[in-house]
């Protein structure tokens, strides 16, 4: 289904990326290489990568009144993303993203908000004019990186318009478990998991169990995305393991957007819940052998090939374990 169109709403941050040679808490001062300034943010990444898919990419949200805001959207602008519906914060910094990536390629991320988290009603109102007003088939792609309020009324607005939404529930203790009924899918990783169900998730049957919890909460799909790349997708009629690629890993920086991107973008091109999943895990494990986030996402055709691969090593769960 080409030429339909992605929504991203969330946080949008001017990242400033490098290389250290030990390990982050190893010293109090690290050395540093391979210094990047690249544009980023879980919603400014989604936006990215929906475009590079083919389809009609919305960007709302907020930047500062600074010259961080042309970082943050000018080559999301150059890659064909709309961001006439990003608004800017008066008197406030655009988001800040400090990242260092170890010799594990781990990163470590410290966020400074900043406009992010300030909303006022008339930037709401746009919010809800431009979900109202979307070209369809749509949906939307949202993270709690933004306001607790401002995401509720995003969401009531896509419900308004019948668009399916699309969670990625950073940070998992913003998530209001009311609304996650009206999520037609949600894309926790395994720490958000765990705090979402209230227990440890480290091993897949433990992802599984908790994949079902949220299922059975009202969630259509859950993703589960695992620390290796993989994932476990507990939708309504299987629970199943998707295994990660064998890949070189250069960088984690933005692999679980490029999961919730593609996954997102296969549902809605009417793709079964299990091949969107595989196309998820494709794109993260992509993602991860570039560096940066948007620098290093894959085409189109690179995540269907290997989603093709990925689908033939899935293994289903035994509800029961």
């Amino acid at each position: 289904m080409k030429g339909a169109t992605v929504i991203s709403l969330g946080s949008i941050n001017a990242d400033f990326q490098v290389r250290v040679n030990h390990p982050v808490g190893s010293s109090d001062m690290l050395q540093a290489s391979q210094f990047e300034r690249f544009s980023g943010g879980k919603s400014a990444n989604t936006a990215f990568l929906a475009a590079r898919l083919g389809h009609r990419s919305v960007l709302l949200g907020r930047v500062g009144d600074d010259e961080l805001a042309q970082q943050a959207l000018d080559p999301l602008a150059d890659a064909g993303v709309n961001v006439s519906g990003v608004t800017r914060a008066s008197g406030k910094p655009t988001g800040l993203s400090m990242i260092l990536v170890p010799p594990d390629c781990k990163k470590h991320i410290a966020l400074a908000p900043n406009a992010n988290d300030s909303w006022d009603e008339e930037a709401i109102a746009l919010i809800e004019q431009r979900i109202s007003r979307v070209s369809k088939p749509a949906c939307l792609i949202i993270n709690y990186e933004i306001p607790a309020p401002v995401v509720r009324r995003a969401v009531e607005a896509a419900g308004k318009q019948g668009l399916p939404v699309i969670l990625d529930p950073s940070f998992a203790d913003r998530v209001e478990r009311t609304l996650l009924r009206q999520m037609h899918c949600i894309t926790p990783n395994v720490t958000e998991t765990a705090g979402l169900v209230g227990r440890n998730v480290k091993s897949v049957s433990e992802a599984a169990g908790a994949a079902a919890e949220l299922r059975n909460s009202g969630v259509q799909l859950v993703c589960v995305k695992l620390g290796d790349g993989g994932c476990v997708l507990a939708s309504r009629d299987e629970l199943i393991h998707i295994p990660a690629a064998q890949v070189d890993v250069s960088d984690t920086t933005g692999a679980g957007d490029a999961f919730t991107t593609a996954l997102a973008v296969a549902l809605l091109e009417d793709r079964s819940p299990r091949e969107a999943a595989a196309w998820g895990v494709a794109s993260a494990n992509l993602a991860v052998t570039g560096y940066g986030s948007q620098a290093a996402y894959a085409e189109r055709r690179q995540i269907i090939d290997l989603a093709e691969n990925l689908l033939a090593g899935a293994e289903v769960i035994d509800v029961r374990t």
